[in-house]
């Protein structure tokens, strides 16, 4: 995983935990890519991502003073409202991306913050981490818990996800009050073209890019979402 950190002042001051920007460079991909924003500092933003294409590998090329289009905040982010006292932040690979935000508002309202991170190995963790509680899991027990982030999280007065959809579907299944930050495939960012539709358990759609991407998690239909995505998301 590599860490990009862009000059972006009016995401930086505004951006909430969950929320995304959508990055467009020239030469690159003829749509943009979305990035859940990791940290900020000051006039900067940091997203987090994996070389898994070209789009990706020519983020990773750009040199300090290039430059991008970056179009953010976008979404829909986590909520936290007043009365909880705990909190768990669960993530599972570039599930990680929203969570030091989230630990960061958290702290903010005054919660015990537990934060849960799997992987399926120890060479796959993320290396940072925040919160009072730090719990590691790996499927191969290489590290931490033996098992899942899902199965290694203890009781919380509130559940925050953002992984895998098989992940974030066992999370409905044991918490369905939790919020998750569902993958899917985004095209325009704003709600125009619909190719981040979400299938919802009342039936119908929801625009994930504008809607979401947090969601209650009992209100997606989690069967109708492809477990893998082509290219790995992050928002």
């Amino acid at each position: 995983m590599f860490v990009l950190s862009i000059e972006a002042p009016q995401v930086a001051e505004s951006v909430r935990a969950g929320q995304f920007v959508n990055l467009g460079w020239t030469p690159g991909p003829l749509l943009r890519r979305p990035f859940s924003v990791y940290r900020t500092g000051g006039d900067r933003i940091e997203v987090i991502l994996k070389a898994v294409g070209a789009g990706t590998a020519q983020l990773l090329a750009m040199a300090p003073g290039d430059m991008l289009s970056c179009l953010g905040p976008l979404g829909h982010g986590f909520d936290l409202p007043s009365g909880p006292q705990t909190v768990v932040l669960v993530s599972g690979g570039l599930g990680v991306a929203p969570m030091p935000l989230a630990a960061r508002d958290a702290r903010a309202a005054g919660m015990h913050v537990t934060w849960v991170h799997g992987a399926r190995t120890a060479d796959e963790l993320c290396t940072e981490a925040e919160g009072d509680e730090v719990i590691w899991a790996t499927d191969d027990g290489s590290q931490g818990f033996a098992g899942t982030a899902v199965a290694a999280v203890p009781d919380s007065d509130l559940v925050l996800a953002c992984g895998p959809n098989r992940m974030l579907a066992a999370v409905a299944s044991r918490w369905p009050e939790a919020q998750v930050a569902v993958e899917t495939y985004m095209g325009c960012g704003t709600g125009v073209c619909l190719g981040c539709a979400v299938p919802l358990e009342r039936g119908g759609y929801d625009r994930s890019c504008k809607e979401g991407p947090v969601y209650r998690a009992a209100d997606i239909e989690w069967s109708m979402l492809p477990v893998h995505l082509a290219y790995a998301l992050t928002a």
